[in-house]
């Protein structure tokens, strides 16, 4: 079925003596993108570039360039480029810049100038008007004498194709040749870099490529990342008449610049198409740039409490273990990274850094947080420091060309508050670079393993419905050979983060076989983990103390109180409640900053609240100090 709008007449050759039939042929027509306006084509005169004469040069520079994704380069535009036929470069259109060509109104002969001094010692110069305006209608008033016949020349009515105009933009900039005579030589053609959507094939790159070739018989450019286009969160275009546009200023005020700038450059590959969905900019935000953002401040507020000055110390400090993997992972990452933009690969660049501020916020602060907390500053605590500190610049050296604005906050408040004669901006500042002997790749594979580990064991722990403060006798975790090795040396890690006494091995299968034991397994290749339901009254007493402390630590912000104050603590409940606190009075006084455990009614001001601890009941009391 043909449209109605896809009727036309057929064109008849009327002729005398012929016997003339009116009648309409349906047939396929194309349609306007914008308005589904039905469109027909004409075969007009026009202006041409003889590109075909310059073929095998333009494949042969196209061989020179670097393109981002690869394919395009042989694909897309390589295509383009054996195909190609003569540039139709002129268009009858009212703005625009103007085609420089005359003809004679006598003869026909036509001249075309290459410039305004050409053009005053042209014979007969008439129109030529100060200040000088060479856009229609002021450039058609122009007129000269013919060097033939000497009647007058007029310009054509033609205008020059816009892409012309932009792909003569590297030199026209510069007003060259009759500015920067230099600008073939000096290094500022090729350009190193360029980048623009997929359609630029046959828009932009294209004219940059064969205007350069045609003018100099060399490149343009010797890098180019080729963007897919961006489409709405159904895949559709973008389309004012659909009502599906996003309005970018709308989405910067919510989310913030730099949001929107990672979700583009960490959501999808160069050359795909982006389907923009405004949930996913918000997705970024809290798993990444909120996670970087608590990790900054986590290590800010600690470090105001205790005056850490960074470089000021003038103490040597030796880093554990810890320590030395996050260490090892950051120079690691300063590899990747440099790696990845130096491929013009920001894609990957981004997700490497995703993956390593994940593992800083939930491994290396995880498990070093009583280190900070603990109120001695001794080595291990300086080390901490100066660890967190290290990886926090670093990143925000590497993050400056991805998000700037964060970038140059955390760097503001970070090292030009610490040292005058640094940088006066991250942007100004060295990118990093990495200290390869700081790499210890076992050391790296023993943490992964053993995050892969824990990950089984907090499944193992959710099946089988026990919370991780509750602490448990045994793991099994089955594996080979290799794989124990790796554990056993990050094994203190491991018994902290999976909150159990001892970590047993086996292998697979028969650590598989525990489940007609009634223990719970989870696996995921190469390992698995097993637990038991079972739990000991003295291990059963340390999970309440865990779930006191929990209690009074969010009792602590709901209180308002800062995260220095001491406090003193107020209990009451049943004799178990009054055993359990008694217990483990140094672990609840240490995690909680209580100088006192008083059992009894709270004083007058204090924050009280009731729970319901493993069937207990019991009432906390908190006052600041």
């Amino acid at each position: 079925e043909i449209p109605a709008q896809g009727v036309s007449p057929v064109l008849i050759d009327y002729r005398p003596g012929l016997n003339h039939v009116p009648l309409s042929l349906a047939h396929l027509l194309p349609f306007c993108w914008r308005c589904d306006t039905p469109l027909l084509y004409y075969a007009k005169q026009t202006w041409y570039i003889r590109t075909t004469a310059i073929k095998d040069e333009l494949i042969a520079h196209n061989d020179e360039i670097n393109w981002y994704p690869e394919h395009i380069k042989h694909g897309r535009f390589g295509d383009w480029l054996q195909n190609n036929v003569d540039w139709a470069f002129s268009r009858e259109r009212y703005w625009g810049t103007p085609l420089p060509v005359w003809r004679c109104e006598s003869c026909g002969s036509y001249e075309c100038v290459g410039g305004i001094k050409e053009l005053e010692k042209k014979p007969g110069l008439s129109g030529f008007k100060e200040p000088l305006d060479l856009h229609r209608p002021f450039v058609d008033e122009l007129t000269f004498d013919c060097q033939k016949c000497g009647a007058k020349m007029r310009r054509v009515t033609e205008v020059i194709d816009c892409w012309l105009d932009s792909g003569a933009m590297p030199i026209a900039q510069h007003h060259y040749p009759y500015e920067n005579e230099t600008l073939l030589e000096d290094g500022r053609l090729p350009a190193d870099y360029i980048s623009e959507a997929v359609d630029q094939t046959r828009g932009w790159f294209y004219s940059l490529h064969a205007i350069a070739t045609l003018l100099f018989n060399r490149r343009c450019f010797s890098n180019v990342i080729c963007l897919g286009h961006v489409l709405d969160a159904k895949g559709e275009k973008m389309s004012k008449a659909k009502g599906n546009v996003v309005e970018p200023w709308a989405v910067i005020n919510k989310y913030g610049a730099d949001a929107l700038r990672w979700y583009f450059f960490t959501s999808t590959a160069a050359g795909n198409v982006y389907r923009f969905d405004e949930s996913m900019v918000a997705e970024v935000s809290r798993r990444f740039l909120s996670t970087l953002w608590n990790v900054y401040s986590f290590f800010v507020t600690y470090a105001n409490i205790d005056r850490f000055t960074p470089g000021g110390e003038g103490v040597s400090v030796e880093l554990s273990e810890l320590d030395r993997w996050i260490i090892s992972e950051l120079n690691q990452l300063i590899v990747d990274v440099d790696s990845g933009l130096d491929g013009y690969n920001p894609t990957e660049a981004g997700r490497r850094i995703e993956g390593f501020v994940a593992d800083l916020s939930n491994w290396y602060v995880r498990r070093s947080r009583r280190r900070f907390w603990k109120s001695e500053s001794d080595a291990d605590k300086l080390a901490a420091y100066s660890t967190l500190y290290e990886c926090l610049v670093t990143l925000a050296k590497l993050l400056a060309p991805f998000i700037p604005f964060l970038a140059e906050e955390m760097y503001q408040n970070l090292v030009c508050s610490a040292f005058t004669e640094a940088p006066d901006s991250v942007h100004l500042a060295d990118f990093p670079v990495a200290d390869e002997s700081k790499i210890d790749k076992q050391l790296g594979e023993d943490i992964r393993l053993a995050m892969k580990v824990s990950s089984l064991g907090r499944a193992a722990r959710s099946k089988a419905g026990i919370k991780v403060r509750q602490p448990l006798a045994v793991n099994y975790v089955g594996i080979d050979l290799k794989g124990r090795e790796s554990l056993e040396r990050v094994k203190p890690q491991i018994l902290e983060e999976m909150n159990v006494k001892e970590l047993k091995y086996d292998t697979v299968e028969n650590v598989a076989a525990l489940t007609k034991d009634g223990y719970v397994v989870v696996g995921e290749s190469p390992c698995n983990s097993a637990i038991s339901l079972e739990i000991s009254p003295e291990l059963r007493a340390e999970g309440v103390a865990r779930e006191i402390v929990r209690r009074l630590q969010t009792m602590r912000r709901s209180a308002g109180f800062d995260i220095a104050d001491h406090i003193t603590t107020y209990y009451q409940g049943e004799a178990y409640i009054g055993q359990v606190m008694a217990d483990f009075a140094d672990y609840i006084k240490q995690e909680t900053l209580s100088r006192e455990l008083v059992e009894g009614v709270p004083e007058e001001g204090a924050f009280a609240e009731s729970h319901k601890l493993s069937g207990y009941d019991i009432a906390l009391g908190v006052k600041r100090l």
